[in-house]
């Protein structure tokens, strides 16, 4: 797809995207407008009935499950359309020299820590969401910047091996499906869709709040996967149209 229809399509999504912003935007309540007692109920009982001391996570993957499973697959559906929109099959990405210099020994050898180091925050983040802030969509977030760290401190094709595979890709897939998954599996239990059917646990530990906690996983790896694949996606853009005007 050439450069001047890919400008012809954000043209006419962004200006679509701001008559519905603007048309959302104008019917707002004022900032702090108070809207009543439903968050101070929700507040009161997500401990009691969930097992759960994050309320948020609490209404992200319990109270409101649906909508978040909704805001899920719309970053789903986005990459897949940046993935259409700028990997066409006859295009390959090929660094150039720049992008192939690695950087000095002593960026690389801070790197190799601070990638383990963010790979566990965001794996913590993502599975203790139910219990501190955090959840599935703060912990993937700091589990993909890891692999940025190895673009850092080595060059593009170091990075490549690590995002660009097909597994990355059906991992992204499994965790986006494995939030609905979950919420199928309800109606084996006799529940409807995306009720909290498993066993709460003790309150506080890290196998509490039911089904919480495992959507958090799955939200997780969806978003820390889908960061990985758009980051290599626009690199690989960037360093395509750097070798062309060379």
């Amino acid at each position: 797809m050439s450069q001047k229809v890919r400008l012809r399509i954000f043209w006419i999504c962004a200006a679509g995207f701001a008559c519905i912003y603007f048309l959302v935007a104008k019917n707002l309540p004022p900032w702090g407008h108070y809207r009543g007692p439903y968050g101070d109920v929700i507040s009161s009982l997500s401990v009691y009935e969930r097992h759960a001391t994050d309320v948020v996570n609490a209404i992200d993957y319990d109270y409101r499950g649906f909508d978040t499973l909704a805001e899920e697959f719309i970053l789903f559906t986005s990459v897949l359309g940046v993935m259409m929109l700028l990997r066409p099959p006859e295009r390959k990405a090929t660094p150039s020299a720049t992008a192939e210099e690695s950087m000095s020994p002593a960026v690389q050898l801070a790197a190799l820590p601070c990638f383990a180091i963010l790979i566990l925050f965001g794996l913590y983040m993502s599975t203790h969401g139910q219990l501190t802030p955090g959840g599935g969509f703060q912990g993937g977030v700091i589990i993909a910047s890891a692999p940025m760290l190895v673009y850092v401190a080595e060059h593009f094709r170091a990075f490549k091996r690590i995002t660009s595979h097909p597994l990355v890709e059906g991992l992204e897939a499994a965790g986006a499906a494995g939030y609905a998954v979950i919420g199928v599996t309800a109606f084996a239990a006799g529940v409807p869709f995306l009720t909290n059917w498993v066993p709460l646990g003790v309150t506080g530990k890290v196998f509490s709040s039911g089904t919480i906690a495992a959507i958090s996983a799955c939200v997780g790896l969806e978003v820390a996967t889908a960061f990985l694949l758009l980051s290599y996606t626009y690199l690989a853009e960037i360093i395509a149209d750097a070798g062309k005007t060379k």
